[in-house]
């Protein structure tokens, strides 16, 4: 199976997200080591070109001013064809830089040629001295997706392309405890409507009666046409990255309790889910610029019956990063456990352009087969290159390439680390 999620093209790309995690400053040169250069990003270059001075060290800026942003996308997916559109990006402090994280608030909207529309925003906002932290998901999208049978020993070319509007609104607030530590709560509406074959395939009819999507929510009593998962969560956060946009060292770990209530706010069923996410990073080398991170999670549906569409699976997590070389769901099912650890390092001495190398595993149940998690396992990995676009941020353009079983693969684009 061939899968490109999101090739873009670099059009303004290096200024759309100029600063979205605390300041860092560039790291000191190692005692002895003559081969250290000092941190250089690709404004710097092209001031170079221009001649003009070189920009300030972090430290130097004054973070009372918004940095804000705005650039065309441009991009490619099998499932929407040519896509164009426009994001913009506003990043801020709430406090002293010192003791507070940035804020960050990103909003997109694209078009494609096979008339698909998505309207996404997402922020992440910190109070002066970090005393609470708000994040929001909110999406509007006119779309489709390969959704093929439950479980990864699950035949992906059995797979049909489903059509379907999707709403989200994604909202969390937590409360500061300690350096650190978070306990919060949160509010969950996804809704799928307008769910259907493909209008354009005169045996698109016959094949979707037989398709995976159909015969799931036949068997527990779901409608077909759309359906919704509104609910609470608690959550509890634990958080020492030194950025979160590229983090080099520090650990995060979260638990999130989540229920659906079936009649509220039109869910059609009641479920709970357990997510559970660990994420460690460890510099390998005294100047910082060679890292391994990993990162382990488990999503789980541990009570009741939760829509086809909100079952976890690849690539589903809140940015879909996770399973590089595979495609957004190729895999789902009602319980996911996933693994992956990525060397990140530099390849010049001043830090512009870097690479990375990737494994993961991800395992997915389909307990209507009586396949429980590690009965078959799908494991992907690849390797990518890094360009520095912002040094105060550490921000990276990404450019990935993955591969994984029965022949998928993907080419990604984006901006900010997987992880």
């Amino acid at each position: 199976m061939t899968m490109l999620r999101t090739l873009g093209l670099t059009v303004a790309v290096l200024v759309l997200f100029p600063g979205q995690a605390a300041a860092q400053p560039s790291p000191a040169p190692p005692a002895g080591d003559a081969s250290w250069a000092p941190t250089t990003d690709i404004f710097d270059v092209w001031r170079a070109f221009r001649h003009k001075e070189k920009a300030p060290e972090p430290a130097a800026w004054d973070y009372h001013k918004a940095m804000k942003a705005f650039a065309p996308v441009i991009g490619v997916k099998p499932s929407s064809g040519a896509l164009i559109g426009v994001a913009g990006n506003i990043a801020f402090y709430r406090g002293d830089p010192a003791t507070t994280r940035i804020s960050s608030m990103v909003a997109s909207l694209t078009f494609s040629s096979k008339g698909q529309t998505s309207l996404t925003d997402r922020f992440t906002m910190f109070g002066r001295d970090d005393r609470y932290r708000l994040e929001a998901d909110h999406r509007a999208q006119w779309t489709s997706l390969e959704t093929g049978p439950l479980g990864t020993s699950a035949n992906t070319d059995d797979s049909v392309l489903t059509n379907f509007d999707f709403f989200r609104l994604h909202h969390t607030a937590y409360y500061q405890l300690r350096r650190g530590l978070y306990a919060g709560a949160g509010f969950y509406f996804d809704n799928h409507i307008n769910i259907g074959p493909r209008e354009d395939d005169a045996d698109a009819d016959a094949e979707w009666a037989e398709s995976p999507f159909v015969q799931y929510s036949e068997a527990h009593g779901l409608p077909l046409d759309g359906q919704a998962s509104v609910g609470p969560s608690v959550d509890l956060l634990w958080d020492t990255r030194d950025s979160f946009i590229n983090a080099a060292r520090g650990w995060l770990a979260k638990a999130s309790y989540r229920m659906s209530f079936d009649g509220l706010l039109g869910a059609d069923s009641s479920w709970q889910r357990v997510n559970l996410d660990v994420r460690t990073y460890r510099p390998v080398s005294d100047s910082g610029r060679h890292t391994i991170a990993g990162w382990m999670f488990a999503d789980m549906i541990v009570g009741g019956v939760a829509p086809f569409l909100d079952l976890p699976g690849t690539g589903l997590d809140t940015y879909g990063r996770s399973a590089r070389g595979y495609s957004e769901g190729q895999f789902r099912g009602e319980r996911l456990a996933y693994g992956e650890i990525e060397y990140r390092g530099t390849l010049m001495k001043n830090g512009l352009l870097g690479m990375v190398a990737f494994v993961n595993a991800t395992t997915i149940s389909n307990l209507q087969q009586d396949e429980h998690l590690f009965d078959s396992v799908a494991i992907g990995g690849g390797a990518g290159l890094r360009l520095l676009i912002n040094k105060r941020s550490k921000t990276n353009l990404c450019f990935d390439f993955g591969v994984g079983k029965n022949g998928s693969r993907g080419i990604y684009l984006a901006v900010q680390e997987a992880f």
